[in-house]
């Protein structure tokens, strides 16, 4: 009968020990912040040992860029979505589900979200990988910009969009309109109305 020798952990295992490493990073950042994730508290609460990160992650950074990496990869994918629906339903609707997107994608993942823009607490100079998940995601907001504006998109109008978004999302998850909004209903209704209002001015500008 062969005998086993010790060995790094087959392919799929370790795929299923990296996902739950990053998932349970996830939940820690969604919880308490950046400042409590340590490479020591994801491996006890992965319920592995306290070298079983580093398989797979330099550092605790590491893991953070891998988070936003998702991050911006997923935010990318749901602002296309939004944009696609140009040629289908109308700039109007691009703009709407645009907006929408992006603030949903804040809310599911309050924890990343508050670090995707942060170099102070990850620095993408030294993630290739999250560089271009981040281009990748800004090129839906210009190419959202050019649907709405065509030739007189520029990245002036890209910052006004990008600060309307961003700044709702982060009123609405550590900000006074959490307070004033304490219910989900009354926040998808207020966003709805702010939404309407600037696709309004937003469309009004370009024609």
């Amino acid at each position: 009968m062969p005998t086993k020798r010790p060995g790094r952990p087959r392919a799929d295992v370790a795929r299923d020990l990296r996902s739950l490493l990053l998932k349970t990073s996830r939940e820690l950042l969604d919880e308490a912040g950046p400042g409590a994730l340590s490479m020591r508290e994801v491996a006890r609460r992965a319920g592995c040992t306290h070298q079983a990160p580093y398989h797979y992650f330099e550092d605790r950074e590491s893991i953070l860029a891998a988070l936003v990496t998702e991050g911006f990869d997923e935010l990318a994918r749901r602002l296309a979505a939004a944009n696609d629906l140009a040629r289908t339903e109308g700039v109007r609707a691009a703009l709407l589900a645009s907006g929408s997107a992006y603030i949903d994608f804040a809310l599911s993942h309050p924890g990343v979200f508050r670090i995707m823009f942060r170099p102070d607490v990850c620095d993408p100079r030294r993630f290739p990988s999250l560089q271009q998940a981040g281009a990748r995601a800004h090129a839906e907001l210009e190419r959202l910009v050019q649907i709405v504006h065509g030739t007189q998109a520029s990245a002036t109008l890209g910052s006004i969009y990008w600060a309307h978004v961003h700044g709702l999302a982060c009123l609405i998850i550590d900000g006074p309109l959490a307070l004033r909004l304490p219910s989900p209903r009354a926040r998808r209704a207020h966003l709805r109305q702010v939404g309407a209002r600037f696709a309004d001015l937003m469309i009004g500008r370009a024609t």
